[in-house]
């Protein structure tokens, strides 16, 4: 039996769970050592542009810093841990191809909060495909995440059944540029994890995140996982990446 038959039950039946301080200090100083070269880069983005916008990028109060693995490949020793395989067949099941990173931080004061949203509503709301399956989005914090620094609130399916059913109509929100899929927060729950943990929730999981009330930063790192490579809507080239981790329940990529 699973070390994780707890959360493979909830994540079922509820869309998300969490796995509590699964990534050791290791791999959690390595991320913490990364994410700040990120930011850094972001910022470096908007220097050359002449701009404090970059899509939902806002300099100085919440950064989306993409595909990091590719600028450093020293992440890819979480991303292909035997953790990440396990998180992968507790929620995933038996096939897990990674698909995407970022780093998401929230500056201190005032630090943005993140409209309700699904993480496949964003996928079809940038051009991809609107008949991919749901997949995996790992939110690992690097830092205590609280109410009051901007943790993630999430709608169980049970309060949303809509959303287990399929992707949401999302709407651009003018100003943070937020795809806003849905507007009450009825049923929410508040989920606070520590610095270590993995909140892991479906695509099709409603969540949405708080301001940064606190006076530091609050760091996550997301790692989201497919359970088959997603294409584009062509059919002729992957959309982000698809490089296998689990196949036939058997962990298959290492770091």
């Amino acid at each position: 039996m699973s070390r994780f038959e707890a959360q493979k039950e909830q994540f079922a039946n509820q869309g998300y769970a969490v796995f509590e301080g699964v990534l050791d200090g290791e791999a959690l100083a390595l991320l913490r050592g990364q994410c700040d070269a990120f930011v850094a880069r972001e910022d470096a983005r908007m220097d050359a542009l002449g701009v404090d916008t970059i899509g939902i990028t806002h300099r100085g109060r919440r950064y989306f810093a993409n595909e990091c693995q590719r600028a450093q490949p020293a992440l890819r020793s979480m991303l292909f841990s035997q953790t990440m395989a396990e998180v992968c067949r507790a929620t995933l099941g038996e096939d897990a191809y990674f698909f995407f990173d970022q780093f998401v931080v929230k500056g201190p004061d005032r630090g943005m909060p993140f409209g309700w949203h699904q993480d496949s509503g964003y996928v079809v709301g940038n051009g991809g495909p609107t008949d991919h399956p749901p997949y995996l989005t790992c939110w690992c914090p690097l830092d205590d995440a609280t109410a009051e620094n901007g943790t993630v609130r999430v709608l169980p399916f049970s309060q949303a059944p809509a959303s287990r059913e399929g992707i949401l109509p999302h709407e651009r929100q003018p100003g943070s540029n937020d795809l806003i899929g849905w507007k009450s927060d009825e049923g929410a729950v508040t989920v606070e994890a520590k610095a270590g943990s993995i909140v892991a929730f479906s695509s099709l999981l409603l969540h949405a995140t708080g301001a940064n009330q606190t006076d530091r930063m609050r760091r996550v790192y997301l790692a989201q996982y497919t359970a088959e490579p997603m294409l584009e809507k062509d059919k002729r080239q992957l959309r982000r990446n698809a490089i296998a981790l689990v196949r036939g329940g058997k962990q298959v990529t290492f770091a």
